[in-house]
């Protein structure tokens, strides 16, 4: 939407609402139902991301009870904090936040006010995937699930936000800081873990309709219609659109989703939900940049915008289409008076990936290596020269798999949960080419038109599959021996088996070893058994005090196994030889938080300590005078710190509600690339990780009106592990406001709007420093060298996500009943 169309939208706004009042809550604007339960009841994944409870004894539930009758959730800021009783971090945002968020906005976004966590987003449209840490921890490292059931890559742990859900669906989100639940469903959390759920279904049939206006054309329209109670069934199925603009350079982004639940209840004790999502991508990317390319051409930039046959940063061949889909149940049974089962079902689809560009050379010589074709490439009327196709790096995922689990009560004291979950997703990664005629893909999904060798084999710069076979048993037990102690102990087994193939260079039969088709099979088992262990001393319905400890564990991700195979199976490349001898162990991790919480009518506050431990931290690495990309880890990581975060309700309308975290991520051990030598990393500061970071917010809510002014400050991050590259810190406001408007009629209820101002101060920042493998961002006359060698180390600057510039959503919305 242009800014004159966008403000005019506005101006209409504030007249409505100066016109207009209803004492409506927030959470009112879509009529949804609620994600939370009642406090006799134990949590379910299907009903509340926050299941670290559900191992709660009979007396554990009613002083949980106790806790949150004596902290009204009015005191709790606004729903960025709510009521704990784990003994570890852990922390919830519930649905009075996120109905304020902006529509589009993901998990990553909601996250940010959490402390411990910084995430940014390259566009806060959602519709760019996004970047977070927590305490030291990269996201690929953090478990992360929808209704229980796990989201993040099977093959290397990523997780890509914009494809889950809809803000309006979106129940309640929790983040375990520093270890996740021996139940957790993932087998690559070394730090903590994410959930979120969707809403419950209504009781009430009806349409919710949203519609939202933005900077940057940004359009998005939101349906979801409940069918009420059908019986003992009751669902709800939506649909969003949603379209932008970048905010810099050319390109949009398009995103459709479709996502459903359901839910049966079968009795007071019984029921079984199920639930789906559907995404569908057709995005451009935006383009990191390095420190020197935004000083010499600006912060608005991105790909280049002019097209030349042999420019592979041209944007129109830098894509991300994708499309995925996920189903799963869960079902709930009471078998006797004390004891329950809990089953959650899943399958994930995934197909698409990453477009780029990739130089070939045109040639009418018979030959069948990669890069070589005897084609018209680029459309200018003759074989020969080179030319730049599109290249597209695709992934295919199968995935399914189960989570069961039964929990014991012994009397009123004693509880013991205890399960498995089976994973067996497989995975085909390849990268292939079609032409690019005027820069143009010939195909934007690449199925079709596919760039051959002179024998009509696919070229393809490498074919990967991965098969995972991935079996956990877990046990946890939780002792309450009276009002005040509670003590939980658990362990889990992790049993993952990776096998697969890697080929590089597909098809290539060039008699220079670094463009030939070299690889092979591959196989490796690993496991390990994760215990935890957990007290906390509730000393009266305001306080308690917790120390709890755990490990974790992560496979390695099938590229350190597959990629790692295949460049030591090249006989005739310089780094086989290191590669075959370089073993990838999986990451371990432990962690011990201490805290105190502490939950009044009017304040609430928690401060939490922590140090984790982390072994064989894996990175990728690229050895240039091979051209190999392979798979390493360093030694040893500690991270250690404090976060602390306090809501205070000022007045009946006002609350104020703010965390700050002091953390500290270090190196502890060299990082050995193979090809590119050692380097002395002992001691430095992990990239992307902020000495001090911070969020305060300040919310008004009185009758139909609500509105919120909040401010993240990220302190200073080094771009590179020899901490040579910094960028400074900066602070972000945001403002969200809305009102609730009277019912237009009996049917048509529940009308509000809302208005989104991200990056107030129009603040110009860098966010995120996108490449891992930025070791040394420069080497002035080759002062580092390597310790072992002498040689002068190779330095390859860090690229950087944008902070977007200030933008404004505006969203109308109503429901029909």
């Amino acid at each position: 939407m242009k800014r004159n169309h966008l403000s005019l939208a506005i101006a209409l706004a504030c007249c409505m609402a100066s016109g207009m009042a209803l004492a409506q809550t927030a959470t009112n604007q879509t009529d949804s139902g609620t994600a939370g339960q009642s406090s006799q009841q134990r949590s379910s994944v299907s009903s509340t991301s926050n299941t670290t409870n559900s191992n709660d004894t009979k007396r554990g539930v009613q002083q949980l009870s106790a806790v949150q009758v004596t902290a009204q959730s009015l005191a709790l800021g606004g729903g960025l904090m709510s009521v704990q009783t784990a003994p570890k971090a852990v922390s919830t945002v519930s649905r009075d936040a996120i109905v304020q968020a902006a529509p589009g906005a993901t998990f990553v976004q909601m996250i940010d006010s959490i402390p411990g966590v910084n995430a940014s987003t390259d566009d806060v449209s959602g519709l760019a995937n996004g970047n977070y840490q927590i305490r030291g921890f990269t996201s690929d490292e953090i478990g992360t699930t929808v209704n229980g059931a796990p989201v993040n890559d099977s093959g290397n742990y990523k997780v890509y936000s914009t494809e889950y859900g809809d803000a309006e669906n979106y129940g309640d989100i929790t983040v375990l800081q520093g270890y996740p639940d021996v139940d957790t469903p993932i087998s690559g959390a070394a730090g903590g873990a994410i959930s979120w759920v969707t809403i419950d279904p209504s009781h009430t049939a009806g349409l919710d309709v949203t519609q939202s206006f933005g900077d940057h054309d940004y359009r998005r329209t939101f349906l979801r219609l409940n069918t009420g109670d059908l019986g003992p069934v009751r669902a709800w199925l939506s649909y969003s659109n949603n379209t932008a603009n970048q905010w810099r350079g050319p390109g949009d982004m398009n995103v459709t989703k479709v996502d459903g639940k359901a839910l049966w209840t079968i009795d007071d004790n019984n029921f079984v939900s199920a639930s789906f999502q559907y995404n569908r991508e057709r995005n451009y990317s935006y383009n990191s940049l390095t420190k020197a390319q935004i000083a010499q051409g600006g912060y608005f930039q991105s790909y280049d915008t002019a097209y030349s046959p042999t420019d592979t940063y041209y944007w129109k061949l830098h894509t991300n289409p994708f499309q995925s889909w996920m189903a799963s149940m869960d079902g709930e049974f009471r078998l006797t008076d004390s004891l329950r089962l809990s089953v959650v079902p899943y399958f994930w689809y995934g197909n698409g990936g990453g477009g780029g560009g990739y130089k070939f050379t045109e040639s009418t010589l018979t030959q069948n290596t990669i890069g070589y074709a005897d084609q018209d490439l680029n459309g200018d009327g003759k074989i020969g020269g080179s030319a730049v196709a599109y290249a597209f790096n695709a992934t295919y995922t199968y995935r399914p798999g189960i989570i069961a689990k039964l929990n014991q009560d012994f009397g009123m004291d004693d509880s013991l949960e205890y399960g498995f979950w089976y994973d067996r997703p497989r995975q085909q990664q390849n990268e292939f080419f079609t032409p690019a005629v005027n820069g143009d893909p010939a195909d934007f999904w690449a199925t079709t038109d596919l760039i051959r060798y002179s024998n009509g084999v696919v070229q393809r710069l490498y074919r990967e599959y991965t098969n995972s076979d991935t079996r956990k048993f877990f046990a946890t037990n939780t002792w309450t021996p009276n009002d005040q102690w509670t003590v939980t102990v658990g362990a889990a087994y992790l049993w993952e088996q990776r096998s697969g193939y890697d080929y590089e260079n597909w098809g290539s039969q060039s008699s220079n070893p670094k463009y030939a088709q070299y690889g092979g099979q591959a196989s490796a088992t690993y496991h390990k058994v994760s215990p935890t262990a957990g007290v906390k001393y509730q000393l009266n319905d305001e306080n308690q005090f917790y120390l709890g400890a755990g490990q974790t564990f992560r496979a390695p991700i099938n590229g350190a196994l597959l990629q790692n195979f295949a460049v030591a199976a090249n006989s005739k490349n310089t780094a086989n030889t290191a590669a075959g001898a370089y073993v990838n162990k999986p990451e371990t991790a432990t962690t011990v938080d201490l805290g105190w919480r502490f939950y009044a009518d009017q304040f609430s506050a928690n401060i939490d300590a922590y140090q984790s431990h982390l072994n064989n931290k894996q990175i990728s690495g690229y050895d240039n005078a091979t051209g190999s990309t392979v798979y390493l880890n360093l030694p040893k990581m500690r991270m250690r710190g404090v976060t602390a975060e306090a809501s205070y309700k000022l007045t009946k309308d006002w609350t104020v509600y703010g965390n700050y975290s002091l953390q500290r991520a270090t190196l502890e051990g060299n990082v050995d690339t193979l090809g590119d030598g050692t380097y002395p990393t002992q001691g430095k500061t992990f990239l992307n990780t902020p000495k001090n970071s911070g969020y305060i917010r300040v919310a008004y809510d009185h009758g139909p009106f609500w509105a919120s002014l909040d401010a993240k400050y990220r302190g200073s991050v080094y771009g590179d592990w020899m901490n040579t590259e910094k960028v400074g810190g900066y602070t972000v406001f945001n403002l969200n406001a809305g009102v609730n408007l009277p019912d237009f009629a009996s049917w048509l209820r529940h009308p509000y709007i809302k208005l989104n101002v991200f990056n107030l101060g129009d603040r110009r920042a860098l966010t995120n420093a996108s490449n891992i493998g930025a070791f040394l961002a420069s080497n002035p006359g080759g002062m580092y060298t390597d310790p072992t060698t002498g040689k002068a180390l190779y330095a390859s600057a860090p690229y950087y996500s944008l902070l977007e510039e200030r933008t404004y959503m505006v969203t109308f919305g109503v429901s029909f009943h």
